[in-house]
């Protein structure tokens, strides 16, 4: 493996991710595990993290509950600087279809519709039945847990 002056890796073809927002919770509330272990690789450029409007806020939104801010042993200002660190290695990806209704649960479908856009991209997510449930299928959508990310992709 060939590392680059900016520190990116040459001649690999990096996979792409999408982080569903219970993942990042996971990984700054807890200091093991494989949400901690997927969010420490996409900082470190081993995985494109894929990002859309709706789920940028969702996790700005997210990060500023109350609830999540007691969990996360981290001040205010080291949460922000690694959120936008985490942002700033993130592709935006625009999303023109809306594939709706399509899961149960209303505000997973966002994040669904941007795996769809992405087509290549695996979909993170501790809730993998959420989505296993949708009414329209897509071949190219995978859905797996953190867990068996970091096992297939160690």
């Amino acid at each position: 493996m060939q590392i680059d002056s900016a520190g990116a890796i040459i001649g690999l073809v990096v996979k792409r991710i999408i982080l569903d927002t219970n993942v990042l919770v996971a990984a700054l509330t807890s200091s093991k595990g494989a949400s901690r272990a997927v969010l420490r690789g996409a900082l470190l450029g081993l995985w494109q993290p894929l990002i859309s409007l709706p789920l940028f806020l969702e996790y700005e939104d997210v990060m500023a509950r109350r609830e999540v801010l007691q969990r996360c042993p981290l001040p205010d200002e080291e949460r922000q600087a690694l959120l936008d660190a985490l942002l700033s290695r993130c592709e935006l990806i625009e999303v023109y279809y809306a594939w709706r209704p399509n899961l149960r649960d209303e505000g997973d479908n966002h994040v669904f519709e941007l795996a769809v856009a992405a087509q290549d991209a695996a979909l993170l997510t501790w809730n993998v039945r959420d989505f296993a449930g949708a009414e329209l299928r897509f071949p190219q959508v995978t859905v797996m847990t953190p867990a068996r990310w970091m096992k297939e992709n160690s």
